[in-house]
């Protein structure tokens, strides 16, 4: 899972059935690809990636990645989740009104399933900070406004 700190979107989800640190990538890779319109190094520079201290996380092919897209890997401290929080409160939401709603055969399903809720959640999903706007119309807002800037 890749969450935007800023407007707390949802950028990414994936399931397997191993996590590792490969698959640790496809969220980052999803968001990457939607927001910037393409895959190539140094795309992402001046962003800081946010995360824990999972051995996927931590590994070279993680930290390599992040490294050729150009983001600034930012762990989180140790024992701190609220340096995590808006990645801590997606997964509290999605657990809520997803994974513990439902009930998946195949890892496929579930991954389709997963998709689909990024989706509804970012189009319609409300949260306070914003001025209860949706997740997609804060982004938008935010690059029209940086738009205007440049």
């Amino acid at each position: 899972m890749a969450i935007d700190h800023h407007s707390a979107g949802c950028v990414g989800l994936h399931a397997a059935r191993r996590g590792t640190r490969y698959e640790a990538l496809e969220p980052l890779r999803q968001g990457v690809r939607q927001h910037f319109g393409g895959f190539a190094k140094g795309i992402a520079t001046g962003i800081a990636l946010r995360h824990d201290h999972g051995s996927q996380y931590m590994s070279d092919a993680f930290q390599g990645e992040l490294k050729f897209l150009g983001f600034e890997s930012s762990p989180a401290f140790v024992r701190v989740p609220e340096g995590n929080g808006c990645a801590e409160r997606f997964i509290r939401t999605l657990k809520e009104n997803l994974l513990w709603v439902r009930t998946f055969d195949a890892v496929e399903q579930l991954r389709q399933a997963l998709l689909e809720f990024r989706q509804t959640y970012n189009s319609s999903w409300l949260i306070e900070r914003h001025g209860f706007r949706t997740l997609d119309t804060v982004r938008q807002d935010h690059l029209s406004t940086a738009a205007l800037a440049a």
